[in-house]
């Protein structure tokens, strides 16, 4: 706080307007707090929303409009289809449906579990898929032995595979992390202009999202499971002693019942919403209403959503969101972007892959 004061005493650089210093004063304090962490980050972004009535003197009408978009609606209706999917517990039959596709074999298993978490959670996060197959790996694991040292490889190998696919997986679609929805937001409010056409190609709904991105994390699949072979080698080459096992579990758990069924529907149903509808109804909207269905249907209760959403993390990603937008109608985005390019382009690096690179560079040491 003390630095942001001093920051703010200073002159405001050439090109920069007043609001656009202050916007930045705000960004580099918070991106610190966010960083250090004194405070709590639901704290930050309160503050953020705070700073932006006092310091820049906007009504508070027009900043809590900043706050809900459709892609802060979008992360939250995710968060809480994502409790109503895990509350489920299908667990145990997402493991033996992977084996019953992969065999017994424990290279073709590792790889199945990460092409499944993969394709989970690309649609419905990865921190959430992450925690729900969880216990098919470990189930897979105690089942083969219930002495640790003997399956140490190959626990690496098979949790490795969910955290990796799921990891690979978040750039798949929108609903694969919530820096996608982000950006989806961002691209509206900079660049589409109702009035010209030419600018209709920066509205990216679902579908768009997954025509690019989605082949990029297919072909990453593979690498995957490779590179967990060659990093640990397994001590056992087969899982049959685990197979019989999980099997004798789903036998005892006996068919899917009919809540488990409309479960399945309802995610599905959502999922061809985003697909198909998200460009009539926004991505946000249709992801409220899974989430309205799941509750009606009673398939999760509103305290399980109420204590497994970190509403904290809706808050932090609404107040980011509003601070992009003043970034951008205070001129300081514009001027930040003309001054990074201004130091790339003696180095060659102005425009192209060069241009790529470094943006990519800079995102990732920040984030």
């Amino acid at each position: 706080m003390i630095l942001g004061a001093i920051l703010m005493m200073l002159p405001t650089p050439e090109g920069l307007t007043r609001e656009g210093h202050i916007v930045l004063v705000m960004s580099v304090v918070a991106t610190i707090l966010f960083i250090t962490e004194p405070v709590p980050l639901p704290t930050v972004a309160l503050m953020i929303v705070v700073a932006q009535v006092v310091l820049l003197g906007l009504a508070s009408t027009q900043v809590a409009k900043s706050l809900m978009t459709d892609s802060v609606l979008f992360i939250m209706g995710s968060l809480m289809l994502a409790v109503a999917v895990v509350k489920q517990k299908l667990d145990t039959r997402i493991a033996w449906a992977i084996v019953k596709v992969t065999g017994t074999k424990t290279l073709n298993i590792a790889f199945g579990i990460s092409v499944v978490s993969g394709l989970l959670a690309s649609f419905i996060g990865e921190h959430t898929v992450a925690a729900m197959m969880l216990p098919v790996g470990i189930t897979l694991i105690t089942l083969t032995s219930k002495d640790p040292k003997k399956v140490r490889n190959l626990a690496a190998v098979l949790l490795f595979s969910i955290s990796y696919g799921c990891s690979i997986a978040g750039i798949g679609t929108p609903s694969g992390g919530a820096r996608n929805a982000i950006m989806i937001g961002y691209w509206k409010e900079f660049f589409y202009d109702p009035n010209n056409p030419e600018t209709y190609k920066y509205l990216i709904d679902y579908a768009k999202w997954m025509a690019y991105a989605y082949p990029i994390f297919l072909l990453q699949l593979p690498f995957v499971t490779l590179i967990l072979f060659t990093a640990f080698r397994p001590e056992y080459k087969r899982l049959d002693r685990a197979v019989a096992r999980l099997r004798g579990k789903v036998l005892e758990q006996g068919p899917l019942k009919p809540g488990d069924w409309v479960a399945i529907i309802l995610f599905f149903s959502v999922l061809y919403g985003w697909i198909m509808l998200s460009s009539n109804y926004g991505m946000g909207t249709i992801a409220v209403a899974g989430a309205a269905a799941f509750l009606i249907a009673g398939l999760v209760r509103w305290e399980d959503v109420n204590s497994g959403v970190n509403w904290g993390v809706v808050l932090l990603y609404a107040a980011a969101i509003s601070l992009g937008v003043q970034m951008k109608d205070t001129g300081a985005a514009a001027w930040v972007a003309n001054n990074f390019l201004a130091m790339l382009k003696p180095l060659g690096m102005g425009q192209g892959i060069g241009l790529w690179a470094a943006v990519s560079a800079l995102t990732t040491g920040v984030t």
